[in-house]
This record gives C-alpha cells, sequence and structure tokens, in this order.
C-alpha cells in the first residue's frame, strides 16, 4: 500500500508543472492589468485604488493556492500559522516602507 502511494507523488512530481505555469501566467496578466488599469485608463484615484487592491488580493489568493501549496499542510493549525506570519510580514514591510518614505522625504 504505502509503495503505490510513494509511486503516485515520485509520478506526479515528474509531470511538467502545469499549475505553477499556468499560475504564473494568471499572476502575469494580473499584473498587466494593474498597470494598464493606471496608465491606460482614466478613472479618479478612488476607482484605480479599489481596482488595483482587488487584482491584488485575488494575485495574492492565486499565489497562495498555486505556488504556496496551502491546501497540501498536514493540520489546520500550521496553515493558520503560516497565513498569520504572512500577513505579518505583509504588514511590516508596508509599514515600514511607509514610514521609511516619510522621513526620507
Amino acid at each position: 500500500m504505502r509503495e503505490n502511494e510513494n509511486q503516485a507523488v515520485q509520478s506526479e512530481h515528474a509531470a511538467f508543472p502545469w499549475k505553477q505555469v499556468f499560475g504564473l501566467l494568471l499572476s502575469l496578466a494580473l499584473t498587466f492589468l494593474a498597470l494598464w488599469v493606471v496608465l491606460g485608463l482614466s478613472l479618479s484615484v478612488h476607482a484605480t485604488l479599489t481596482i488595483i487592491i482587488g487584482l491584488a488580493i485575488l494575485q495574492a489568493l492565486i499565489q497562495l493556492f498555486m505556488f504556496m501549496h496551502f491546501t497540501e499542510g498536514t493540520e489546520p493549525v500550521h496553515q493558520i500559522i503560516g497565513i498569520a506570519f504572512g500577513l505579518f510580514v505583509t504588514a511590516m514591510v508596508v509599514v515600514l516602507t511607509l514610514w521609511i518614505l516619510y522621513y526620507a522625504i
């Protein structure tokens, strides 16, 4: 029984990573869509920011499921800890970047 599981895992790893390629292409498309919204459309600042934030959240979810293997954890508590840590790091990067920009200007 265990041997069949190992063979299934090995054959899964030997296949071409279509899921990651699709995730990469989707992430690039969302990035270029956000760039087009900013440079190509003449929307209000509020509408532009709303669209960009929505696209960023969608891209984060795509990366979470396609690249970070969110659904492949052993226990749900590990997934929650990983997401909490990721949110903490993201918040710190944003806050500290704004702090540096505030004092640099």
